[in-house]
């Protein structure tokens, strides 16, 4: 604003709207009660110029099956950018059909789609996108190529809009989320308790607008919001609309007229749903879920555990440890009008929004419900990684369409297990067959049973010549609201001198992190279950390290520091830092790997991956239900 006259002016949001109100309250009578100005002033919220590219492919497709190639321009904050001047060159590496090698931009155009492509034989295909004058603007994700196996789709099913406590309009969400994050599947999960009966109708009318089988797949849903000690935040997604909204309360509604339909816990939701065709996730937000208050059976198909809220790993191990079957999502569980493609920002946000990723025959409802069902699915911190995952067995194995713990259901002999599966088998070792494509350099693979880490396969190899240092910050205080970690502090190396520095997971631009002078890295930062931190590439591998975190005060020789993570606890909620010694250049972006798991004899082994790339990207597969009893 103009600051001539004095005023300090008005700090702008970090994210585009299409209408951000100005908000007036009189107080006409001079009784102290305000009341709102009608008709609020507004202005639009614009991007910036474009300082980065995002070219998007799908991720896993058939030989000669057709799809688009999706391309958008952002600003410092991520927001889509139409600031573009044309034309570019796209070069594929792999044979794509239909590819042009020069598109214009049309002038104001924050996106553009290119349909009707394919590709002939099976592989591994990537677009890269580049200046007239041959500079490398970006590459996309890979696309594997391969025939026999489902095809893959992208979604992010959590976040809401402005009727509520987002931003933007509902049909500008979901618009957002199909042309702008190249979405194929999204809901919109607004709290229940400020959803009265003609915004629930909207938002089922809405969705099924949007929806188109083979495009662009939609779901009706809402986010049940009750207080943590009640069961905490679920999600609920109907395979179709017109059905009843049960909320956990009416708590900012002034209508009273449905309050004996409310549901105030997670057990009475589960039995109010217990008939509905419809799927539940828990997640950690405002009112973080407790998955012991009431065990979901056959409605709660999965847990999200990653958000802008942060990374949530913690809530798989307690799952487990109480027996249950979930498969994982990353969502976004976004309020700044951004599913699909959603920057924390400025504010307490620390973590960009996830994905998840659907095995599915069909892109239509009834294919994603069947993956929901089936657990066949993934989740990233936002990026768009190949995974697959598949458990073998000498012998068939008795897999279960549905969770045999939950009632009796008719097995049917396998060798090959998929993501979620559940099976019994009387084997005591199951082999595990990995096959990863990536983005970005692989930086670790890890095995899981479970809780616990049974392998870790590197995308590299350190030795003595390796001079950089990967440094982390890592968790966050508690579960509850307030969650955020604060790292504050400096790191100095005593002996060598930084050569090379770069920011690892740093959404928040106005957070310092930074080198200083020659040899110090100073640091202000946030951590919410994810992690934050930075690389620094060292002269020489000599002398010691002090870092002063606040939480942590490491001294140690560089020499104590290899490729294996070393890892300093700072309590809280998996806070912790990491110190990694690293090659200077990481190349690997394909792993396929096979390997034997020992199963334990009793209760489950769930099998299941995580991986980490160079960027500081991750990425997580729905575990393999194995268990060795005869029964469930």
């Amino acid at each position: 604003g103009d600051r001539s006259g004095g005023s300090p002016g008005l700090r702008m949001q970090t994210f585009t709207e299409s209408a951000h109100e100005f908000r007036v309250l009189v107080d006409a009578c001079a009784t102290g009660h305000f009341l709102p100005v009608p008709d609020r002033p507004f202005v639009t919220v614009v991007p910036g110029n474009a300082v980065s590219w995002h070219v998007v492919l799908p991720t896993r497709r058939h030989p000669g099956s057709t799809f688009a190639l999706s391309i958008r321009a952002e600003d410092v904050w991520s927001n889509p950018s139409g600031k573009v001047t044309g034309p570019f060159h796209l070069a594929a590496t792999g044979a794509i059909t239909g590819l042009p090698s020069v598109i214009d931009w049309p002038p104001g155009d924050e996106f553009l789609r290119i349909e009707g492509l394919s590709c002939p034989a099976e592989g591994v295909v990537a677009v890269r996108l580049l200046s007239l004058d041959g500079q490398l603007l970006t590459t996309s994700n890979p696309l594997v190529v391969e025939a026999g196996v489902p095809e893959t789709f992208w979604g992010d099913l959590h976040g809401q809009s402005g009727e509520t406590v987002g931003i933007n309009t509902i049909e500008e969400y979901f618009s957002f989320a199909r042309d702008r994050a190249f979405l194929d599947v999204t809901s919109h999960q607004a709290n229940d308790f400020q959803i009265n009966d003609q915004f629930w109708q909207r938002i089922n009318d809405v969705a099924a607008t949007f929806n188109e089988d083979g495009r662009f797949v939609t779901f009706p849903g809402y986010e049940w919001s009750g207080n943590t000690s009640m069961g905490g935040d679920h999600n609920v997604f109907f395979r179709h609309e017109g059905r009843a909204i049960r909320r956990s309360s009416h708590a900012l509604l002034h209508e009273r007229a449905g309050l004996s339909s409310d549901v105030n816990t997670s057990s009475e939701l589960f039995e109010a749903l217990r008939d509905e065709d419809c799927v539940v996730f828990a997640h950690i937000g405002g009112r973080p879920a407790d998955i012991a208050a009431a065990d979901g059976g056959a409605l709660r198909t999965a847990v999200e555990i990653h958000s802008n809220w942060g990374t949530f790993e913690w809530l798989m191990a307690e799952s487990f440890a109480l027996g249950y079957r979930h498969g994982l999502v990353c969502n976004s569980d976004v309020h700044k009008g951004r599913p699909g493609a959603s920057h924390p920002g400025a504010s307490e946000f620390g973590a960009y929004g996830g994905l998840t990723c659907f095995l599915a025959d069909h892109l239509n409802r009834d294919g994603i419900f069947r993956s929901l069902r089936r657990r066949h699915h993934y989740g990233t911190t936002g990026c768009r990684l190949h995974m697959e995952v598949r458990v073998m067995l000498d012998e068939p194995a008795s897999r279960f369409d549905t969770d045999p713990r939950l009632g009796p259901v008719e097995p049917c002999p396998a060798v090959t297990l998929l993501m979620g599966d559940i099976a019994s088998t009387a084997r005591t070792v199951a082999r595990l067959h990995l096959d990863v494509a990536t983005h970005s350099p692989i930086l670790r693979i890890d095995i899981l049973n479970g809780a616990s880490v049974v392998a870790s396969l590197p995308g590299y190899r350190s030795d003595a010549t390796d001079t950089r240092l990967r440094v982390l910050f890592h968790g966050a205080e508690y579960r509850g609201r307030g969650r955020q970690t604060r790292w504050r502090g400096r790191a100095r190396f005593d002996e060598s001198v930084i050569r090379s520095f770069s920011t690892v997971c740093a959404w928040n631009h106005e957070r310092p992190l930074h080198r200083h002078g020659k040899s110090d890295v100073v640091f202000d930062v946030l951590t919410t279950g994810n992690f934050v931190g930075f690389d620094a590439g060292l002269e020489s591998w000599s002398g010691h390290l002090a870092l002063d975190a606040g939480h942590v005060d490491i001294a140690m020789p560089l020499q104590d520091i290899g490729e294996e993570p070393l890892v300093v606890d700072a309590g809280g909620l998996e806070r912790h830092v990491s110190l990694t010694r690293l090659p200077e250049d990481l190349t690997v972006t394909r792993m396929t790997e096979t390997l034997d798991v020992a199963l334990h004899d009793d209760g489950d082994n769930p099998l299941w991956i995580r991986v980490t790339t160079e960027d500081g990207h991750r990425a997580w597969s729905s575990p393999v239900y194995l268990f060795r009893q005869a029964g469930p």
